[in-house]
């Protein structure tokens, strides 16, 4: 099955060269939250680690089909997050099948999203992501983690992940707030500094979804 999925993949990927989607998800979540950020990482990405993904960010949904075109869908947000049966079914099997979802909490999601993982996984829990897992690292070095990039509630910031078969298929970045680090600058006038480290862990995984 995994082969299979490998295959499919590299077939999608001759059509789709390199793009990314954002998950239009349902239950009244500001889903479309952050919206230069992702742009920003992909061109980030596109100078720097010789990526070259589409610069026009695509939405899907979690029931489309169409997903299966995407190695790496992120997903943010501030609040409620619902999927129904089909939307459940549809993204386990993307993910099983070589997928990659990134769930960067912009504050507020963690509580409504724990709740739906389980309709995705019931037989999976979420894992805190090891400081030396190749995620870390692939490309920019992060030894002590996470990096935290907006404060909220004075909570250490925590890369959670779901596997299989020793791959990590989907990260769950909570209390460290990457997308609004990748937004324009005077969104959130954070130093450059503060946005260079938040642009280099978002290479980090777009780098670790696109080769593992």
């Amino acid at each position: 099955m995994r082969y299979l999925s490998i295959i499919f993949f590299l077939l999608i990927g001759s059509i789709q060269a390199q793009e990314v989607a954002v998950l239009k998800y349902n239950g009244g979540g500001d889903w479309y939250g952050n919206p230069t950020a992702l742009p920003n990482l992909v061109k980030f990405c596109n100078s720097n680690i010789e990526t070259k993904i589409n610069t026009k960010i695509v939405e899907v949904t979690p029931s489309s089909p169409e997903i299966f075109n995407y190695p790496f869908v992120h997903m943010t947000g501030h609040g409620n997050v619902h999927f129904n049966n089909e939307e459940a079914q549809n993204l386990r099997n993307y993910l099983l099948s070589g997928g990659f979802l990134h769930i960067d909490d912009n504050y507020g999601m963690n509580q409504y999203l724990r709740k739906e993982l389980i309709k995705i996984f019931p037989d999976k829990e979420l894992q805190e992501i090891p400081s030396n897992h190749p995620i870390f690292s692939i490309a920019y070095s992060f030894p002590d983690g996470l990096p935290k990039i907006h404060e909220h509630d004075g909570e250490r910031p925590q890369a959670l992940g779901l596997f299989e078969n020793n791959r990590l298929m989907l990260l769950f970045t909570v209390e460290s707030d990457l997308g609004d680090g990748w937004e324009n600058p005077e969104i959130h006038n954070d130093p450059e500094s503060v946005r260079l480290k938040a642009l280099k862990m978002g290479a980090n995984i777009v780098q670790y979804a696109f080769e593992y």
